[in-house]
């Protein structure tokens, strides 16, 4: 049992790599649309480059979104309308009129008169209420059918113009009256009827919205069928027209079949492969090219989560709405990665995230070459994030890639600009927009992960910081030793291409050990009293050396990031006190070197190797005593070749020819340092 748990403990960073592993693939897989995928890609216009296609099952053809929309119109336009009649009005009007009628119309008028005009007045009120009188003046053509309902029941059916508006109420009476050769009375007509008349028409809208929606219900959605085995297409054939549609059709079925019992183990089989193969290439670039990566947890956390982030983000919008899949600023993950690692790390996880969204997105070919390329560009474009300029210039330059590209694609689909649709434009600009999050998003990362960027090395190396300050104060030797050691190392960063705002950051912060015993180094001396004199050589070379351990635990005492620290640890990497070690073997003959070497580790970086070789050359120069070009050149070759023959540069992946580019660079400092110059005859 105890084997067993010393064995889970010494291999408890793979363990947590599998489970994590595992659980990111399973999560992915939880995102991905629980439907089917035509493995086809075709485009309206273009030949079929795949082979013969001969249908796999029976479906549908599906009408097209053009003739379903024209069908509604054509239903929305012609739909009945339906209009409520109170049936007890014209019976009130009749009577009322009998009433008023006497009154109007003067006894002095013949009797063969009177009858005649009432009944021109029964007519008018016949005629004014066969179909009904609207209680409102309706908008709708005269051509629309309707329907008169008396209590839900149908009474009476025609067109709108059959319906009476309360303004064509005296036209009807000129009607009749004409009609009937009356039309002197008019005027006795119109007063009496302009109080007597009622509307007992209103226009049910509700019941006319219902039996609009039944019939919109009844609307077929296909139009025929294609039987299994019936060849589609053919190879070379031209997709247009009901080819197009057919196989539109065909693609939807695939799209629309969702998981069900029989198929739903081995589709998620196929999917966890899918997603698992993705992520297995990512660890084994990491494995291979990134190892100091690979071996730290947080870091593999890191890049998982930003992934995993990506498409959770990019599937909520999708399932929102797909068009606005663009407004995802995909070029985020590639900007953040090169913050924290580098460029070519970040640009293979950009390409393994653009790979798992395809299966998520629309048109996914069309998706990942827009992402790839904008991915390629911001790798390309962006260089010292921590430059504000820089990154929006870089966002502009990925939004009119991303332009470019969709307007190419459009004019491939289309051939055509006439229906391109330019709101899609604004999509990218505001992704270019969100891309700029990046900045505040990084800060984040910094304090929940404790990765560090470019953009805290820039804040770092500001001289006027509290940790700095204090150095200059308390060793100013130091302080001045530390600006040139900085300014010596990002010279040969940027010579070999190494990353020069880190070592000139680790620089300055190498020594910051000494603060704890600033006169027991020569440099902070300025009284001509040594105070090792009055020590023995071993505890002499214990204080020098115990300044990189003083300098770890005030680094960390400042929250200062772990890359910066390295740079305190591994400055003198093993090397010994060779001048207290010659001066203890000078009264013992058996001296333990360990005594007097520091605690290590040896360098294992490019940045902390350069470093190690620019203090020991700058340290050591103030020794040159009338230095000449000679001199230079023979004092830095005998430094760094004997740091190589101790193997200090062994855990580190420097080349020799990097160390010899180092070598000019550095002799090339120390000759303008001491201002070299040709002697010229007297």
């Amino acid at each position: 049992m105890k084997d067993f748990i010393n064995k889970l403990y010494r291999n408890h960073s793979l363990i947590y790599k599998g489970l994590l592993f595992i659980s990111t693939t399973f999560f992915i897989v939880y995102l991905f649309p629980k439907s089917g995928k035509f493995k086809y890609n075709f485009e309206n216009g273009k030949p079929w480059q795949s082979e013969n296609l001969y249908a796999p099952f029976d479906f549908a053809i599906k009408k097209t979104d053009a003739e379903i929309t024209s069908e509604k119109e054509a239903l929305v336009n012609n739909s009945v309308l339906y209009f409520n009649l109170d049936n007890t009005i014209e019976a009130k009007i009749k009577s009322s009129y009998k009433n008023q009628f006497k009154n109007t119309f003067s006894d002095s008028i013949r009797r063969t008169t009177s009858r005649k005009l009432y009944k021109a007045g029964e007519t008018i009120i016949s005629e004014l209420y066969l179909f009904g009188i609207l209680s409102e003046s309706y908008n709708f053509p005269d051509e629309r059918a309707i329907v008169v309902l008396d209590g839900r029941v149908k009474k009476q059916d025609g067109f709108f113009s059959h319906l009476i508006k309360q303004d064509a109420v005296s036209k009807v009476i000129d009607d009749v009256l004409s009609k009937q050769g009356l039309i002197h009375y008019k005027t006795s007509f119109t007063s009496l009827f302009f109080d007597l008349i009622e509307p007992n028409l209103t226009y049910d809208k509700s019941f006319t919205d219902k039996a609009l929606q039944e019939e919109l219900d009844k609307i077929a959605y296909t139009r025929g069928s294609v039987a299994k085995e019936t060849l589609i297409v053919s190879k070379g054939e031209v997709v247009e027209g009901d080819k197009y549609q057919i196989l539109k059709s065909l693609q939807s079925e695939y799209e629309s079949q969702v998981w069900n019992k029989s198929n739903y183990i081995w589709v998620l089989f196929a999917y966890t492969l899918l997603v698992a193969l993705a992520l297995l290439m990512l660890l084994l670039f990491l494995r291979k090219y990134r190892i100091s990566v690979f071996e730290n947890n947080t870091k593999v956390t890191f890049i998982f989560f930003n992934i995993s982030l990506l498409i959770f983000i990019t599937t909520m919008v999708v399932n929102y709405d797909s068009k606005y899949i663009y407004i995802v600023p995909i070029c985020i993950l590639p900007l953040v990665l090169k913050a924290f690692f580098d460029a070519r790390l970040g640009m293979f996880a950009h390409v393994i995230t653009v790979l798992l969204i395809g299966f998520i997105v629309p048109n996914s070919y069309e998706y990942m070459f827009l992402q790839i390329i904008a991915g390629i560009v911001t790798i390309l474009t962006v260089s010292e994030l921590y430059k504000r300029a820089n990154l929006f210039i870089s966002v502009g330059q990925i939004t009119f890639i991303y332009i470019i590209a969709y307007f190419a694609f459009f004019v491939i689909h289309e051939a055509s600009v006439e229906t391109i649709k330019w709101q899609t434009f604004i999509w990218f600009i505001l992704s270019g927009l969100a891309t700029l999050f990046v900045q505040p998003l990084i800060y984040a990362y910094e304090k929940i992960f404790g990765l560090v960027s470019d953009v805290s090395l820039l804040e770092l190396s500001d001289t006027n910081s509290k940790l700095l300050k204090e150095l200059s104060n308390k060793a100013p030797g130091t302080f001045h030793h530390s600006l040139n050691v900085a300014n010596l190392a990002e010279a040969s960063a940027n010579e070999i291409r190494a990353n020069a705002m880190l070592v000139r950051v680790g620089a300055l912060y190498h020594d910051i050990g000494k603060m704890k015993n600033p006169t027991y180094f020569t440099e902070n001396q300025s009284t001509g009293i040594n105070p090792h004199d009055e020590l023995l050589p071993k505890e002499s070379a214990r204080i020098i050396t115990d300044h990189v351990i003083n300098g770890i635990e005030i680094a960390r005492k400042n929250n200062l990031p772990d890359r910066v620290i390295d740079f305190i640890r591994t400055h003198h990497g093993t090397s010994i006190v060779y001048y207290f070690y010659m001066q203890e073997k000078k009264g013992f003959e058996d001296v333990d070197k360990l005594d007097f070497s520091y605690a290590g580790p040896k360098p294992f970086s490019k940045e902390t190797a350069i470093l190690m070789m620019c203090d020991s050359i700058e340290a050591a120069s103030k020794s040159l005593k009338e230095p000449t070009s000679t001199k230079i050149d023979a004092f830095v070759e005998n430094i760094i070749n004997k740091q190589i023959e101790e193997g200090q540069f062994l855990n580190a992946n420097i080349t020799f020819k990097e160390i010899e580019s180092i070598k000019k660079v550095l002799k090339r400092k120390l000759a303008n340092i001491y201002h070299l110059r040709i002697e010229y005859p007297e």
